[in-house]
């Protein structure tokens, strides 16, 4: 089990770094994994807006926008910010758990551009966890199948 203390310590420690090394990250694993996936669907609504992803527990903020060309960093005023632990978007992103079930019990919160969320949320169950880990590498791919295994 893990010491209580860490968190927080990791947490305190993730706040004070810059926003903008994370996002870039988060961005080119999500121009890798969803943006292929994504050009199957009607992604339109979401090009030109803000977006901003806070994992609570960590003290992480990822701040994005989208382009025609894919996702981006972005440190702009986001028109959506969606918060929650690490845990839960590890059960969202393994379809452990319901994104309407975490946001009802408070464990995901959505706030800015309420129809945008939706579209965001109907967006993402419309992707195949198949065709999302197939573009990434092997090694990454084999691991993800097997935690959503579990």
């Amino acid at each position: 089990m893990l010491n209580p203390v860490f968190p927080s310590r990791l947490a305190g420690l993730v706040e004070r770094l810059p926003a903008t090394p994370p996002s870039l990250a988060f961005c080119a694993l999500a121009n890798r994994a969803l943006w292929p996936a994504l050009q199957a669907l009607d992604w339109q609504p979401l090009v030109g807006r803000r977006y901003a992803i806070r994992v609570s527990d960590l003290g992480l903020r990822l701040g994005f926008t989208v382009s025609r060309s894919g996702f981006a960093p972005d440190r702009g005023a986001p028109d959506l910010v969606i918060t929650a632990s690490a845990g839960d978007f590890l059960l969202l992103i393994g379809r452990r758990e319901d994104p309407d079930t975490l946001f009802f019990s408070r464990r995901l919160v959505s706030e800015g551009d309420t129809e945008l969320g939706l579209v965001v949320k109907n967006l993402l169950d419309a992707l195949e966890p198949a065709s999302v880990l197939r573009q990434l590498p092997a090694p990454v791919a084999r691991a993800a199948e097997r935690w959503l295994a579990r």
